[in-house]
This record gives C-alpha cells, sequence and structure tokens, in this order.
C-alpha cells in the first residue's frame, strides 16, 4: 500500500521533527520495555490479530525481529494498527517506534516525510483482481471499468498513469479505509479492485466466495516494501534494518530456529561472528546491543525464509511464491551485505 506526498508545510515540520528527535529511541525503547509497532490494521498474511487479541504475520514477525535483538524475548512488541491515511503520522509523532506495514520505499518517502528505509523484506507490485464472471485476461480489457482504489495513495497515480499510458477509460471508486475497499468491491460497486499484488492475494481470502475471483497477470508498478523509521537516529535505524538483513543472511548461512543452538558449534568464523561466539566479535555491541542479538532474532522467529512460508508461502492460504522473494543465490533479490 502507498501513500502519496503531504503537503510541504506538513513535510518540513516533519524535518523539524526529524532533526529534535534524535535522541536514541533505543533507550527509550528500553526504558519501556517493549518495541510499538506501527502495523497495517489487518492484511491476512501481513499483520492480523486474532479473536484474542494475538498479532501474527509476515510484518508481525519482522517486528518480532526486532524486539529479539533488543531484549532476547520476540514478544515484547505492541502494535498500534494503521491505516493507509495515519501511518505516516504515527511513525513522525512518535507513536509508533517503527513502520512495517506494507509500506513502499520511494525518493518522496525518505525526503520530504523524513523518514528512513533501506530493507526491503518484500518485492512487490500493482496489480488487479476481478471477478471471474468478467471473463476478463488482461488489464488491458478493463477500458470503461468501475476500479476499487484506496484514497491518498500512490496506488491511485500508477493507476491513472497506466489507463492514460494505455488509453483506457475507467471510472474510479475511492474510499479513505482499506475495510471500505473491501466492502464496496465484495458488494459489486465496482468491477476491479486495485493495490498491491500481495495485498490482493489476502484480501481476496476475505471474500465469500474466493475462487470466483482472480489476479490478473500484469504488475504495473515496482512496490518494493520495507520497514521505516524517523530520520534523526542513526543508531536505531541500523537496528531496526539489520534485523531485517540477519534474517535474510541467517537463510543464507542455513542456520533456522531449529538448529541455531547446534550451529554455535560451527567451524565457520563467519557463522561463529554471526551468533555471537566468537571471541573477536563487537557487532552487536557496536549496535548497542549483545553480541548475541543475530542469535537471539533467529531463537525468536526463525530465518527469512522460516517468517515467509510461515505466513504467506505455498503452505498457507495464500500460497505466494518466493519469486523476487527468494535468495539471491536462488534467481531472487533478496541480499544481506556482509555481517562481520
Amino acid at each position: 500500500m502507498k501513500k502519496t506526498l503531504l503537503s510541504a508545510a506538513i513535510g518540513a515540520a516533519v524535518l523539524g521533527f526529524a532533526s529534535a528527535a534524535s535522541a536514541a529511541t533505543l533507550d527509550n525503547v528500553k526504558s519501556k520495555g517493549f518495541v510499538q509497532c506501527g502495523v497495517n490494521t489487518g492484511l491476512a498474511g501481513f499483520a492480523a490479530p486474532d479473536s484474542a487479541g494475538n498479532w501474527t504475520g509476515f510484518d508481525v514477525d519482522y517486528c518480532k525481529a526486532v524486539a529479539a535483538a533488543i531484549f532476547g524475548d520476540a514478544t515484547k512488541v505492541k502494535y498500534t494498527p494503521t491505516t493507509a491515511q495515519s501511518r505516516f503520522t504515527a511513525l513522525q509523532s512518535g507513536e509508533v517506534d517503527l513502520l512495517a506495514r506494507n509500506t513502499t520505499w520511494t525518493i518522496s518517502r525518505d525526503t520530504a516525510l523524513g523518514l528512513n528505509f533501506r530493507y526491503v523484506n518484500y518485492y512487490d507490485g500493482q496489480g488487479f483482481m476481478v471477478p471471474k464472471s468478467l471473463n476478463v485476461k488482461s488489464a488491458l480489457e478493463l477500458s470503461g471499468a468501475a476500479v476499487c482504489v484506496q484514497s491518498g495513495t500512490t496506488t491511485e497515480l500508477n493507476l491513472a498513469d497506466y489507463f492514460k499510458a494505455n488509453n483506457l477509460q475507467y471510472n474510479p471508486v475511492v474510499f479513505e479505509k482499506l475495510e471500505e475497499v473491501n466492502a464496496a468491491y465484495q458488494a459489486g460497486r465496482c468491477d476491479v479492485y486495485t493495490t498491491d499484488q500481495s495485498g490482493l492475494y489476502a484480501i481476496r481470502l476475505g471474500l465469500s466466495n474466493p475462487d470466483e475471483h482472480v489476479i490478473l497477470p500484469e504488475i504495473i508498478s515496482k512496490e518494493p516494501l520495507g520497514p521505516a523509521v524517523r530520520q534523526g537516529d542513526d543508531q536505531w535505524f541500523d537496528i531496526v534494518m539489520w534485523a531485517g538483513y540477519a534474517l535474510v543472511q541467517a537463510e543464507e548461512f542455513g542456520i533456522t530456529q531449529a538448529n541455531v543452538d547446534e550451529m554455535k558449534n560451527s567451524t565457520n568464523p563467519d557463522i561463529r561472528r554471526f551468533l555471537g561466539v566468537e571471541k573477536d566479535t563487537k557487532i552487536g555491541t557496536d549496535l548497542g546491543l549483545t553480541n548475541e542479538w543475530a542469535y537471539n532474532i533467529v531463537k525468536g522467529v526463525g530465518n527469512y525464509a522460516e517468517v515467509f512460508e510461515r505466513n504467506i508461502g505455498q503452505n498457507t492460504p495464500l500460497k505466494i511464491e518466493r519469486g523476487l522473494n527468494a535468495l539471491w543465490t536462488k534467481g531472487g533479490l533478496q541480499y544481506a551485505p556482509p555481517i562481520r
């Protein structure tokens, strides 16, 4: 999901806040005893509460990884549901410590909004979903269609650009809240639903008859999704980003939640350094954490593959293939810089 650029006045205020907020976020997090994580209001596979209020999902596990790195306990997280409209304000204001909410990394968000991105936890792209009954095989057949879209998002801009570039007409059916868009599509108020393709897979699960809807093959944008933090605190930025890279590196090393204790006995110095058992390592302390920060992440949530497969992979209702999110060694884009 994507949000358009805020006004220049708000952007300037945000940059001022970011500069003023250079105090150590890590100290504040440790003081309160948990990470406050901004997540989706409810997107299957990515972030959703169960009937008891327990949050699970791909982005939720990322929040848990950050907590594990800091506290050695993946449960020390509190979740703040945020809409597409409210997510950036929640981060800018300090209501949340980090945002892990299917959020696209763009230059305007890095600059005018005063946010920092670096790690991409899911490579995505905008797509289209339609009822099978329309017998549509391609987005190029959608001229004249009514299209459900969430307001205040760059999804709207991508949609307009795509239809204009292909000389197609459409009627936008716009709502602020995700739940409103879902309800409108379910009720037949529009012919097409557009958002990030990963979101379409999740949204389709919540429809009364999921098998009666298809996701079209076209991907019309680049949507590198990942966590964001406020500018002005490099230490916190490093912790949040390297927590993600640790998940990827653990997969590449073959370290899993089940074998991480055994892997401490490895003779590979890179693995020993990663897990904090090499005597000369200072990686964790340089982050402001213990040298077992990466061990704690894997012990708490597993590696990237485990997080992916547990929440959105082939053995889940979403059945999403790794695709671009496979390791770089397997034809994908997931790649961790050297952790040494």
